[in-house]
């Protein structure tokens, strides 16, 4: 954590900061704060969360997003830069239409942020979970890749204050509001590259193209084996009737024979 200035600032002053670009700046209690730079794996663990929430979103044809570096208003001159945040599609469009930075104000609440301690880890710990408590935020998870282990924090029905769970190693993580959304710790703590799991999806869906048309090459050898046998069955059905023709031609009553 960098203390860029000791001279306060108001909420709608940190809106139009203009700071060095590509940092991001936090503001605690009217003062700027700069924030680490992420390290690889931290960076890591946002790509693959951000990615397997967005799965889950489009598969359940839920109207929710997730984004990162977008800040949310956590008291009158506080705003707080969580790695991940999950709000609806309508809010997003909405900050998006906004002139300025992306800051999610005091009404524009998300469902769901998510940091992943750095070297300011007690932050995450006690002074952001405290903040986004005192806003109304349903969920609240704290990924910790040194510790190894991924803190959920929510607050029970009826309790006035965020209890958590924890998950470690070997076990899995699962969302308070999104029950079927489930993740293994391990791939959290130590995620593949988001390409290599696009390229295994890509894969997986030429071999079920690949599979389909098989199966529609079977269906259509098996049409024509169908038409084939039809045809036999209909030059037989006329080899019977033209010889009963000829029967009855000649004088032989096969109504009676029969």
């Amino acid at each position: 954590m960098v203390l860029i200035s000791t001279q306060k600032l108001t909420f709608e002053e940190y809106l139009n900061y203009q700071g060095e670009s590509g940092v991001c700046y936090e503001l605690y209690r009217g003062q700027i704060i700069e924030m680490p730079t992420p390290t690889a794996i931290h960076i890591k663990i946002c790509e693959f969360l951000v990615y397997q929430f967005r799965r889950f979103f489009a598969a359940h044809n839920l109207p929710l997003v997730a984004v990162v570096t977008t800040a949310v208003r956590t008291e009158e001159n506080s705003s707080r830069v969580p790695d991940v945040v999950i709000c609806t599609r309508s809010l997003w469009e909405q900050v998006c239409a906004q002139p300025g930075s992306a800051v999610l104000d005091f009404e524009e609440k998300p469902l769901l942020v998510i940091e992943v301690t750095s070297q300011n880890w007690r932050n995450d710990y006690i002074r952001k979970r405290a903040e986004y408590d005192l806003i109304d935020i349903l969920e609240y998870w704290i990924v910790d890749p040194n510790l190894l282990k991924i803190r959920v924090c929510s607050r029970p029905e009826n309790e006035g204050s965020y209890s958590h769970q924890e998950f470690l190693p070997g076990q899995q993580v699962q969302s308070v509001q999104f029950a079927e959304f489930i993740l293994s710790v391990n791939q959290v703590l130590s995620p593949p590259l988001v390409e290599d799991l696009i390229r295994e999806e890509e894969a997986q869906l030429q071999q079920l193209g690949q599979q389909n048309q098989q199966l529609e090459q079977q269906n259509q050898q098996l049409g024509q084996q169908n038409q084939q046998l039809g045809q036999q069955v209909n030059s037989e059905r006329q080899r019977a009737e033209r010889l009963a023709q000829r029967l009855r031609e000649i004088g032989v009553d096969i109504d009676s024979e029969l």
